[in-house]
């Protein structure tokens, strides 16, 4: 495994190494000894299908107590993911960064606590596959406008599915 600083304070592209045969391939996505300085214990995994392409969802994150790490990949099809930086003491306050994760390449990103996390499937039959540190806490979730003009966020498709929660989240203040 190989951690690839971001722009972003915390945010890791992660590349795996892949060991491939005639029967297909084996690849790591977790290793707590590589993750021990990240201080990265999952305690939740969770799996999100998605039938149609140009479906979002987010921007979700945790606040409080349940504020999280997550360990994101993609292991079929294609998603363009947005993370944004709402920690606001940080230098990157309200910036954001874009990655294109997909079933080939199997890169992950890694987002600290403090950041939000949306992703756009780019094709049909997609499955996003992703570790949290914390468990999930319906009272400390929270999320943000998909298209917040003050963000100036670039999607590369248009939006056709999304939730109605994930539709009507509140504009960053």
């Amino acid at each position: 495994m190989k951690f690839i600083k971001q722009d972003i304070k915390g945010v890791f592209l992660i590349t795996h190494k892949c060991f491939e045969d005639k029967r297909g391939f084996f690849s790591r996505v977790y290793c707590k000894k590589f993750f021990n300085k990240l201080k990265f214990n999952p305690v939740q995994t969770n799996i999100s299908f998605n039938k149609n392409k140009h479906t979002l969802r987010g921007f979700h994150y945790q606040i409080s107590k349940s504020s999280e790490k997550k360990l994101v990949s993609c292991i079929k099809g294609k998603i363009y993911d947005i993370i944004i930086d709402l920690r606001k003491n940080s230098k990157t306050y309200k910036k954001w960064i874009s990655f294109e994760l997909n079933s080939k390449s199997l890169y992950s990103i890694f987002i600290p606590p403090g950041c939000a996390n949306a992703f756009l499937t780019l094709e049909n039959e997609t499955i996003v596959f992703y570790h949290t540190s914390n468990f999930y806490n319906f009272q400390n979730e929270r999320g943000l406008r998909y298209n917040d003009p003050s963000l100036n966020l670039r999607w590369p498709k248009k939006i056709r599915v999304i939730s109605k929660k994930d539709k009507n989240f509140p504009l960053i203040k």
